[in-house]
This record gives C-alpha cells, sequence and structure tokens, in this order.
C-alpha cells in the first residue's frame, strides 16, 4: 500500500514538473523566436543553407543571379514559435 502511494505520488509531481515545464515553454517560446530570428549567427546560417539549397536544387549559372535568388529565398523565411 505504502509502495502504491509512493508511486502515486511521483506520478503526480512528475505531471506537475512537466505541466510547469510546459508553461514555460509556453511563456517563452515567441520570445526565443524572436531571440533566435535576431541572432546573426542564425542569418549566417541561413545564408548558407539557402545558398546551397539553390546550388543544389536550381539550375542557375550564372552567380550572380543564384546569390540574388537565395537572398530573395532568404527573405521569404520566418521562425515562430508554434
Amino acid at each position: 500500500m505504502i509502495t502504491e502511494m509512493t508511486n502515486y505520488d511521483q506520478e503526480i509531481k512528475d505531471m506537475t514538473v512537466t505541466k510547469s515545464l510546459r508553461l514555460l515553454r509556453d511563456g517563452f517560446k515567441n520570445e526565443l523566436a524572436d531571440c533566435v530570428y535576431a541572432d546573426e549567427r542564425m542569418t549566417e546560417l541561413l545564408h548558407e543553407l539557402v545558398s546551397d539549397f539553390v546550388d543544389a536544387n536550381i539550375p542557375i549559372v550564372d552567380e550572380d543571379n543564384r546569390i540574388e535568388l537565395a537572398m530573395m529565398m532568404m527573405e521569404t523565411l520566418n521562425i515562430v514559435a508554434r
């Protein structure tokens, strides 16, 4: 009986911690998205990833046009919390 109570108490504690963590997540997710989006490192990473995508998937020979397309595609991206 005591073991059942201990297990039940632990389950309640775990559920409470999980709920608290979810509340924190929900309260800070938009701020995190804004912070990540504003970070220069993210801009550099997105630029590199989008450029790699364009190079691998869109056959544009002219380098200036490839760079311009990559920049245009990058402008369409946004980081949002869901």
